[in-house]
């Protein structure tokens, strides 16, 4: 069998992860021990982010045509993709918590929702809370007024039938 066929089934996977990919980010993860890599592994896992080494040229390869192949220039040493089709920024912030405790691991750049960002930029990225928890305080800040003008109206409401009680 030739090289390019065998490379093919891997091109796939990676073209396959990147299809419907709210976001991607690079890392270099040299310097990470076994158990490090577990960890950072489980957490992605449980965020239901992918995360695997691959060949540089295979991410090339299937990144061809797709906003991803912005991460071209970054594709070198040893790279690990970090990919998630839910969260745009779950890759982002798990990874860059992870690296404050383990500085041997760099991100290295990284496309989030169409758009390329340095590895300053997927910093920056990684401080954005999660949909969830911004939902949350969206819907916080708008039961706040709501629940505001309720106390109003009772409050009106329980005055007026004290008066008219008196009357």
């Amino acid at each position: 069998m030739a090289k390019v066929e065998l490379k093919q089934p891997v091109v796939k996977e990676i073209a396959e992860l990147f299809d419907g990919a709210e976001s991607a980010v690079l890392v270099d993860y040299r310097g990470l021990t076994v158990e490090q890599d577990t960890q950072l592994r489980k957490q992605l896992r449980d965020a239901g982010v992918t995360y695997k080494v691959y060949k540089n040229t295979m991410i090339r390869f299937a990144s061809k045509g797709t906003p991803f192949e912005a991460l071209d220039d970054d594709l070198n040493g040893p790279t690990a993709l970090a990919v998630s089709k839910t969260d745009a920024t779950a890759p982002a912030r798990i990874l860059a918590e992870f690296g404050k405790k383990v500085p041997a691991l760099e991100i290295k750049s990284g496309v989030v929702e169409g758009t390329y960002y340095d590895a300053n930029g997927m910093q920056a990225v990684a401080t954005i809370p999660s949909r969830e928890i911004l939902l949350g305080r969206l819907f916080g800040s708008m039961q706040s007024p709501i629940a505001n003008l309720a106390r109003v109206l009772n409050q009106i409401a329980e005055k007026e039938s004290g008066v008219s009680a008196e009357a």
